[in-house]
């Protein structure tokens, strides 16, 4: 933790670096006594105003820079001290109204003031608490205890599945250690209640599947379905990025998909194989869209193809298959055909600390070769004798 003095100005504070991992960085306005901002590693910056009140020392959450400007930072640091000369304990009564504060409007706030600022995955939070949460809505939050979460993480667990559960149980906890953040007294209902074991999933497309896959794909009616799941099998990449692929992001000539922003937060370069070139060109000719998969609903591109997987797996006489299985299905081949795991980690854009350098490293080339031995693995049962390339019918 660091604590610097200045005299306060927008340039000043835009240039404050962020703060060190584990640690706040803390500067103190020269013009009005008590005024502070708070830096955290994330660059946010947050004013408060630190006062003793009632013999103890406070800290007065006054808002986050640069939604509100210094000038009114220093006019909300001036109100307060009034009204704490005067005899008043504004936190005191700010806790009060968190006490009371309903479930409803404690989540609003966490999404606008937290999951939206710090999360790519905001949406999930909110569709997930207005599923599965919305009854609470109502209720003041200092209402719910540890067993009432547990009787909820059962029934979630028991009618939607193990991991369902455990996601909502971290995001009412999340929800709830954010309250207190921000001045509530109350005790985390969520504290103590134990997750449910979850297993490391290995499933991926069996050599003797494969076959069977492909000629189901091949009759999948859908096309932009079919198309898609063709190239989240040849690519390994994550589903939203490749229902979300764009044609300005594929180079036809170097035959590579540069993906801006992944799950990770970095962008990622995609080397296409033969067969993934095919899909595309086809689909490029025929296409006025942004979007290499093109849909009807809100975002411009294809939704999730529930249906047409379900389809594909009934015909193929396959079960317990994912959509992500696909992804991990590349990477099984990968090894199958002698990848190493850096290579197999930067084709599919993982991420470690002890193999972060390592990827730095690696250009495109034996990802590329690796992938196209992959490749080469899955379609080897399903060659014709001539040993063609398969068409696009048969892929």
């Amino acid at each position: 933790m660091a604590s610097h003095h200045l005299n306060f100005t927008k340039a000043a504070l835009l240039k404050a670096p962020a703060a060190k991992k584990g640690s706040k960085d803390y500067y103190y306005d020269e013009r009005e006594k008590g005024l502070v901002v708070a830096v955290t590693p994330a660059g946010t910056k947050t004013f408060y105003l630190y006062k003793r009140i009632e013999g103890r020392p406070e800290r007065l959450l006054l808002g986050r820079f640069p939604d509100i400007s210094i000038e009114n930072a220093r006019k909300l640091a001036t109100t307060a001290k009034g009204e704490i000369a005067t005899g008043a304990n504004p936190q005191k009564d700010k806790r009060a109204i968190r006490d009371e504060m309903t479930f409803g409007a404690l989540f609003t706030e966490y999404l606008e003031k937290y999951s939206k600022v710090h999360k790519r995955s905001w949406a999930y939070d909110e569709r997930e608490v207005n599923k599965f949460l919305s009854r609470w809505f109502k209720r003041k939050i200092s209402s719910f205890d540890r067993n009432e979460i547990e009787r909820l993480h059962a029934k979630i667990g028991k009618e939607n599945g193990l991991y369902q559960a455990n996601r909502l149980l971290e995001r009412i906890r999340s929800i709830f250690n954010k309250a207190i953040e921000w001045g509530w007294q109350g005790q985390n209902p969520a504290v103590g209640v134990k997750k449910f074991k979850e297993q490391s999933r290995d499933r991926f497309l069996q050599p003797d599947e494969l076959p069977r896959f492909f000629e189901a794909v091949a009759n999948e009616p859908n096309e932009a379905a079919r198309d898609f799941f063709m190239i989240s099998l040849l690519t390994g990449a994550r589903k939203s990025n490749t229902l979300a692929m764009r044609w300005r992001d594929i180079n036809f000539a170097s035959a590579t998909w540069r993906i801006e922003q992944t799950k990770n937060g970095d962008a990622q370069t995609i080397h296409l194989p033969k067969e993934a070139m095919d899909i595309l060109t086809d689909r490029k000719l025929a296409s006025e869209s942004p979007w290499v998969f093109e849909g009807s609903g809100k975002s411009g591109h294809l939704a999730d193809p529930k249906k047409a997987w379900e389809r594909i797996l009934a015909e193929a006489g396959i079960e317990d298959l994912r959509i992500h299985d696909l992804r991990r299905t590349l990477g099984s081949y990968q090894a199958a055909t002698g990848a190493n795991g850096y290579i197999i980690g930067k084709s599919l854009g993982h991420r470690s600390q002890q193999s972060t350098a390592v990827y730095a490293r690696l250009n495109i080339d034996p990802v590329r070769e690796s992938v196209n031995k992959a490749t080469e693995a899955m379609f080897k049962d399903v060659r014709k004798p001539t040993d063609e390339p398969p068409t696009k019918n048969a892929t």
